[in-house]
This record gives structure tokens, C-alpha cells and sequence, in this order.
């Protein structure tokens, strides 16, 4: 196998990020066989990252006349995905002049790896750029400094030793939802404590639909009744009852009957005053009559009625049905719950804050929460209220904050980690929290020493924001951290199993 390693200075390459490390290249000159046992000439093993793209490039020892097969990993960052589609442009230009050395492919070979077949004519040293021109992303990427030799006798051999790290091929990234990584940044932060809390509807969020009156559940509607999970909107009809006769059922009739002659009565004082037959405070008296007589009517949960009698239990609010408690024919009393229904697209996260540290609350700033069972991190928008009294039994302070929660992923009455912020600020070197592990009490992380290869360091975490964490030791600024599905790294370290080289070249 071969393998190669190049130190370059960072100014040349800004705003590019390179990381070189010595790795085992996949492919070998065309013309570069090694007899067994013999050491093969060494190749190069590549990484770098620009704003949009990660470029891990693997290549042979590269001799005049003897073609050998690259293998460019492409990945874009925005999302961590393989570019699989798009033109690529690997143009070679000697700095001692001379005509470049340019190859195209227009496709990859398989998703993210595209396998050009440069050709040289003579020694020297070439700087590649290598052009991207995809639907995922447009970038040019610049590699300097690679050899090439006149002949395979000139070219420096591979020791055979093995890399070091843990290794995590492209191909294992990209199928790994979530994976991500990122530069560790000088940064400042407010720092923040940890306190358990739960999620809430927010104010007149969560209903309780009763009967308005005692009745009779219609059998016919009951099949077609929402059930719990499903959305409904303001003023869909949820059931339909038959009012009893008696007690509320009585008045309920009663007033129906009013609301009747008050509509009746407006209509005429209207057809009156229009002919000028009244005048117009007996429409006024009219209308007065008719706001009275639907108000009563509503007050017994008589908004919404159909032609022959009977009454529709409608939904207050929009929202998810949480509970139904319907029988078909079955008697109801006025007051017995129906519905419940929940608009969870705006809730409230309530932290149970410790007393000895309610005094560190910076009122209106908010906090982030992590729900249980989820690997999300979110973020309140406001501050709705602190208390003002320890409960005597938790010896907690209710912390109440804000949260939209437009796709309703966040379960109201589920439990929280939640992160409140303090009016400390903290300057040092930052990570996302995401990015830090714990084995029995001892934090550490995943840092990327090439495209395909990393290695656990253990850090020191010196406060957190719920997004950030500041690390005091372990890692330093510019060294790249896996920040999302980092416990799949951590699989791989603890694999007993040799991995196989996975690329498709």
C-alpha cells in the first residue's frame, strides 16, 4: 500500500482548513507493481475543507509516464452528504512552467468519489486545483506542492506501518444520519446550569371540551368523531347531542325559542323603519333584544345548532385531540369532558431551578432544552415568568420560558434537560455540547486527524450554554470535532473487528 504526508504553511492555503495525515491510499500506479515483500513507493493522503466542501484525496506515488488512479472524496459540508452529481476539474500546473496537466470527469464513479487518471510528462513540482461544479456546491480547491518523479527508483518508499486512529470511512459519514463535524472557535458565551423541568401547554392552549347541557350522544356522529392524535381546526364540529328534555334541556328550549321571536322581531322593526313606519330606536330596542337572547342561548352552549334540534360540539381551539370520551347513545350531564385538545405549536418549558442557585437567574434571557428521548437541542424565545417562592417540598424555584414548536416534535407533558442561563459571561475555546462524550465521569471527544481517520482526546469542560460547551484542555483551536452522531464514532473505536477499506474505487 502507499502513503504519503505534506506539511503545508496555512497562509498558503487560506480560507482553507488542511489537515494532513499519513493514511493508506486505495490506489497504485499503473505501471508501479511491487514484487511480494517488496516496499511500494509512498503515496498521499489528503484533507482540507473550504466554506462548502470537505476534500479527502487519496492518490499514488506519481511517476512520469505511469498513470495512476486518484480517488477524490467530495462531501458538502452543508449537510455532510456526498456530492452525487456534478463536474470536476483536477488541473495540475508545473511551477517551473509548462503546459498544465488537466483531467475532467463529469461524473462520479459512485456517490462522492470520483476516480480521475492523471498522466505527466515530466518531474517537477505541480500545484492542483481541483474545480468543483455540482448541484450541491461550486468550489475551487487548491493543493499545492505535489511531487512528481522522473522514475519509480526516485520516488520514496512506503515504510508499512499502519495509521493511527480510529478509523470511520466516507462512506460510513454519509450513511450515518447526523454526522457532522466542526472547527473548535475562540468565543464567548453566557454560561448556564443544568435543571430538570417539563414541557406545558402554554396559556389557553389546552381545552377541556365539556357538554354545555345535559343530552343524548347521537349514535351516527360518534363514528366520525376525531380521535386522539389527530389535528382539528377552530370550529370543526367534534359530536353532535340530542338536549335533554328536562332540567337544562328545558331552559335550553326556552331559549331557543326566544332567540326566535328576538331574530323575528329584528327583521320587522328593520322592514318598518326601512318604510319609515317606526322609528329607529325601535331597531335599536330590536337589536338589543336579539344580542340578549343569543347570549343567553350561548350561555348554555347553544352556538351551534342544526335544523331539527340538535346541537354540535364544536372545537374552541385548533389543535390535537389528546382524549375523547365518547359513548354512542349514551347520557351525558352538562359539564362531562368530551375532548381534550392541545394547540402545541407554542409551549412552555418550565424548569424546577434549584434554590441555591435562583439568585444566578438573569431574568429575560432564555435558555435551551434538550426533551427526553430526543438528541435535539432547542431554544426558548422568552422568559414568561420566575418565581418567587422555593417550594417547601422540592426546594426549587419555577423558571417558566417560551418555545415555539412549529412541527410539533415536542411532546407537551414530556420531561427536559434544561440549560438556564446566567448573566456570566465566559470567553474561551468552544464546541457544541453535542460534541462532548462521558466514560464513567471523564469528558472527551472525537477530533478528525484526516478525512477517514480520528482520535479520542479527553477534555477538560469549563462551563456550557446548553448549545456550547468551553473546553479548557484536551483540544485546541482549528481542530476539527465530530459535533453530531459522535457516539457512532465512538462504535467504531470499540470494534474488535479489522475494517476493511469500504471505497469503490
Amino acid at each position: 500500500m502507499i502513503k504519503h504526508s505534506f506539511a503545508f504553511p496555512r497562509a498558503l492555503v487560506a480560507p482553507l482548513f488542511v489537515t494532513v495525515a499519513l493514511g493508506v491510499a486505495c490506489s497504485g500506479a499503473a505501471d508501479s507493481t511491487a514484487e511480494d515483500g517488496a516496499l511500494e513507493p509512498l503515496g498521499g493522503v489528503i484533507t482540507m475543507f473550504s466554506d462548502s466542501t470537505e476534500l479527502f484525496m487519496e492518490h499514488p506515488a506519481l511517476i512520469v509516464g505511469a498513470p495512476g488512479t486518484f480517488a477524490v472524496h467530495l462531501t458538502d459540508i452543508t449537510d455532510f452528504a456526498p456530492l452525487r452529481s456534478g463536474r470536476v476539474t483536477l488541473r495540475f500546473v508545473p511551477r517551473d512552467g509548462g503546459e498544465p496537466v488537466v483531467v475532467v470527469q463529469e461524473t462520479p464513479r459512485s456517490p462522492g468519489i470520483y476516480g480521475p487518471r492523471p498522466a505527466f510528462t515530466k518531474a517537477g513540482i505541480y500545484d492542483l486545483t481541483i474545480i468543483v461544479n455540482s448541484p450541491q456546491a461550486r468550489d475551487s480547491i487548491t493543493v499545492p506542492g505535489l511531487p512528481v518523479y522522473a522514475s519509480l527508483a526516485e520516488a520514496p518508499l512506503d515504510s508499512g506501518g499502519e495509521d493511527a486512529g480510529i478509523s470511520f470511512l466516507k462512506e460510513q459519514q454519509w450513511k450515518t444520519e447526523g454526522f457532522r463535524t466542526a472547527f473548535a472557535e475562540v468565543g464567548t458565551m453566557n454560561e448556564a446550569f443544568d435543571a430538570s423541568g417539563d414541557i406545558q401547554a402554554a396559556a389557553g392552549r389546552l381545552v377541556t371540551v365539556a357538554a354545555p347541557i345535559g343530552g343524548i350522544i347521537e349514535v351516527a356522529g360518534v363514528a366520525g368523531a376525531p380521535a386522539p392524535g389527530q389535528y382539528v381546526e377552530r370550529g370543526q364540529v367534534l359530536a353532535r347531542m340530542t338536549p335533554a328534555l328536562g332540567d337544562a334541556g328545558a331552559a335550553y328550549a326556552d331559549a331557543r325559542a326566544r332567540l326566535r321571536e328576538a331574530e323575528d322581531e329584528h327583521a320587522r322593526a328593520v322592514r318598518l323603519f326601512a318604510a319609515e313606519a317606526v322609528p329607529e330606536r325601535r331597531v335599536h330596542e330590536a337589536e338589543t333584544r336579539l344580542r340578549a337572547a343569543r347570549e343567553a342561548l350561548a350561555g348554555l352552549g347553544g352556538g351551534a345548532l342544526t335544523s331539527d334540534g340538535r346541537m354540535e360540539i364544536v372545537a374552541p381551539i385548533s389543535g390535537t385531540i389528546t382524549e375523547r370520551h365518547l359513548t354512542p347513545g349514551s347520557r351525558v350531564e352538562a359539564g362531562t369532558p368530551l375532548f381534550g385538545i392541545v394547540d402545541a405549536s407554542t409551549i412552555w418549558v418550565v424548569a424546577n431551578v434549584p434554590a441555591a442557585q435562583a439568585s444566578r437567574i438573569e431574568r429575560g434571557a432564555q435558555a435551551t432544552f434538550q426533551p427526553e428521548g430526543s438528541s435535539e437541542i432547542y431554544r426558548t424565545t422568552r422568559a414568561v415568568s420566575v418565581g418567587s417562592m422555593v417550594d417547601p417540598t422540592t426546594r426549587t424555584v419555577p423558571v417558566t420560558y417560551e418555545a415555539v414548536n412549529p412541527n410539533g416534535a415536542i411532546r407537551v407533558g414530556s420531561l427536559a434537560r434544561v440549560a438556564v442561563t446566567t448573566g456570566t459571561r465566559r470567553t474561551g475555546l468552544l464546541i457544541a455540547s453535542t460534541a462532548v462524550l462521558e466514560d464513567d465521569g471523564r469528558p472527551f471527544v472525537f477530533v478528525q486527524t484526516s478525512g477517514e481517520r480520528y482520535e479520542r482526546r479527553e477534555v477538560r469542560v469549563g462551563g456550557t450554554d446548553g448549545l456550547r460547551a468551553l473546553i479548557t484542555s484536551g483540544i485546541e483551536a482549528g481542530d476539527r470535532v465530530v459535533v453530531g452522531a459522535a457516539y457512532q464514532v465512538k462504535l467504531a473505536s470499540l470494534s474488535t473487528a479489522v475494517p476493511t477499506h469500504g471505497h469503490e474505487h
